[in-house]
């Protein structure tokens, strides 16, 4: 996937955080330099003091060197505070443009998306006041500890630079050892992880059947996986790590001899303090590249991070602003409409065409896996058409803002999903709760009474998923959801699956009513009781419309069809789905 077609978004929020950059890394140069102050404190006490023996210059440098580790300290506090408000800027500029493209991922390939992106993201803002960047930073302080060995001895700064090298073939070769186990094993972490929460999530199945060992067991398996990836990266970035102290340790010891050669040959200026500063430089000078090595599997796994999370950004480009549209009536228009699930070029509905004005109550029928709930998707907006429109009032309703359309409509999907809240929060869609439009939405489906009996009323919390509710309970709590607001259209799949007589009946009184001020109604079902107050039938097979029209007329032709193919005079009905309506209708 090509990921530099649009502009890097993260490279532009990076961009952004330049000024922190920079003053962290002047407090970085300066808070590397004031590690020499032991040394130097080290040379002046054996220089003056033993020499001189005056007690007040040794009270004099015993002060100023202690004000330097202070002084040290301040400057290292303050560079990780600046890199931590860095992180917190980063996390504040595209956090929500990273949920937001988690959540449309999600919409187009359901159940494909995860929340990984909103970890690599934690990751990254966690890496930039992490030990290893904060080592990164101190790299240019070994070209001030070169120049300084320069200084001294070319000699010196020549054997410095060779180890140098050296040291940077280890983070080389640590990098190309430890990177593909680290990837492999971050992969395999986040396919162990979700096994394990989509496992969890059918606690109830599986205890049931008896599964949980199994799926353990496979568990364990990804686990095994990712755990001796992460090992074999582990061994060999030891080792590394082990290699490079070697040489920092190495080198020191060596400049220290170099030192003394070049001082008995009288080729060291500066007298035997310089062999001492020379050995000091030298060691600092490889601290930098040394701890990047110790750290480096973070900046493998934040690198990695930053990969995946900019192919989602580039996959999910931002969407513009569209025009704001005036407030929908109800009038939908499905014009020669062809679709199938996104990301797939096989259609699933083909050459759909009907209308409906404000008050209409449609109901659709057909057999299972004959397109109507991808018929559902389509009519709010959640897909998009391959061919054909579907329209609200005259305007494309998957281009429309859904933050200024959603109010205005009303949704119940098969699967009805509550979340964690209060009874009043799920039915106000989480907006700000108008009491007495809630009370309105929980009377209208039957639920005020039920709401009433529970301990705080309409502020009782339902659980995550409304665990805390039954089945038709959470149905209806849907319901009362889409019919919050009073929104002009409401597209309701399979809205009475889980509901009993008096659900039924609720139901059927909550659209009647809803449809009368004006709610145009798109009620999707394998049963005939929504049929007594939909004034519109829609038949759908194999993704086609099989017939549209009132209601009556309709199922007049349906029924005027079956007695011909009963009595031998005529084709099989169309519509298969007409079966489980005939015992209501007799």
């Amino acid at each position: 996937m090509k990921t530099d077609s649009s502009p890097n978004e993260l490279r532009q929020a990076l961009g952004a955080l330049k000024p922190h950059f920079l003053r962290a890394g002047g407090f970085s140069l300066l808070a590397s330099l004031l590690v020499l102050a032991p040394s130097v404190y080290m040379l002046e006490v054996y220089d003056r003091v033993v020499n001189s023996r005056n007690p007040f210059t040794l009270l004099m440098l015993t002060v100023a060197v202690l004000a330097a580790y202070a002084l040290m300290e301040v400057l290292e506090w303050a560079r990780s505070e600046i890199m931590r408000a860095a992180g917190g800027q980063l996390d504040a500029r595209l956090r929500e443009r990273v949920f937001d493209a988690i959540f449309a991922v999600r919409l187009q390939r359901p159940g494909s998306a995860s929340v990984q992106p909103l970890s690599d993201l934690r990751l990254i803002c966690d890496f930039l006041h992490s030990p290893a960047l904060l080592a990164l930073m101190e790299a240019p302080i070994a070209l001030v500890m070169m120049v300084l060995l320069f200084a001294i001895s070319p000699v010196l700064g020549w054997s410095a630079v060779v180890f140098a090298l050296l040291q940077v073939g280890v983070a080389w070769c640590n990098e190309r050892r430890t990177k593909p186990p680290l990837m492999q094993a971050n992969r395999s972490s986040m396919a162990a992880q979700q096994y394990a929460d989509a496992s969890l999530r059918n606690a109830e199945v599986i205890e049931a059947m008896g599964m949980l060992r199994h799926l353990q067991r496979r568990w364990l398996g990804k686990q095994r996986h990712f755990l001796a990836l992460q090992a074999q990266a582990s061994e060999s970035a030891g080792g590394f790590q082990a290699l490079g102290k070697l040489l920092q340790n190495t080198l020191g010891s060596l400049l220290l001899g170099l030192g003394c050669w070049l001082l008995l040959h009288g080729q060291l200026g500066g007298g035997g303090g310089m062999m001492m500063i020379g050995s000091i430089l030298g060691g600092r000078m490889l601290a930098p590249l040394v701890q990047a090595v110790a750290q480096w599997q973070g900046v493998v796994n934040v690198r990695d991070a930053w990969s995946r999370l900019q192919q989602l950004l580039a996959a999910v480009p931002v969407r513009a602003p569209a025009m704001a549209l005036p407030a929908p009536r109800g009038r939908l228009q499905v014009e020669q409409l062809v679709a199938g699930a996104p990301g797939t070029p096989a259609p699933i509905l083909r050459g759909m065409a009907f209308a409906l004005n404000p008050g209409d109550v449609l109901a659709v029928i057909g057999p299972s896996a004959s397109g109507k709930t991808t018929l559902a998707r389509l009519l709010v907006g959640l897909w998009p058409a391959q061919a054909g429109k579907v329209r609200l009032d005259d305007a494309d309703i998957h281009r429309w803002n859904k933050q200024e359309l959603g109010p205005h409509l009303g949704y119940l999907p098969q699967g009805v999903e509550l979340f964690d809240g209060t009874v009043a929060e799920n039915i106000a869609r989480f907006g700000a709760v108008q009491p007495a439009q809630v009370e309105a939405a929980a009377r209208a489906v039957g639920m005020h009474d039920f709401i009433l009996s529970l301990p705080r009323g309409y502020d009782s919390p339902i659980g995550e998923g409304g665990a805390r509710l039954s089945g038709g309970q959470r149905q209806r709590i849907g319901l009362a959801r889409a019919l919050y607001g009073r929104p002009v259209l409401v597209v309701l799949d399979e809205p009475n699956s889980s509901l009993d007589e008096a659900g039924n009946a609720a139901l059927a009184q909550a659209i009647a009513g809803a449809s009368a001020e004006g709610t145009t109604f798109v009620v999707i079902t394998h049963l005939a009781s929504v049929l007594g107050v939909a004034n519109k039938l829609l038949v759908v097979s194999e993704g086609r419309q099989q017939a549209f029209g009132p209601c009556a007329e309709v199922l007049g032709a349906m029924a005027r069809q079956t007695r011909a193919a009963g009595a031998g005079h005529g084709p099989a009905p169309a519509a298969p789905a007409a079966a489980p309506l005939q015992p209501t209708l007799a």
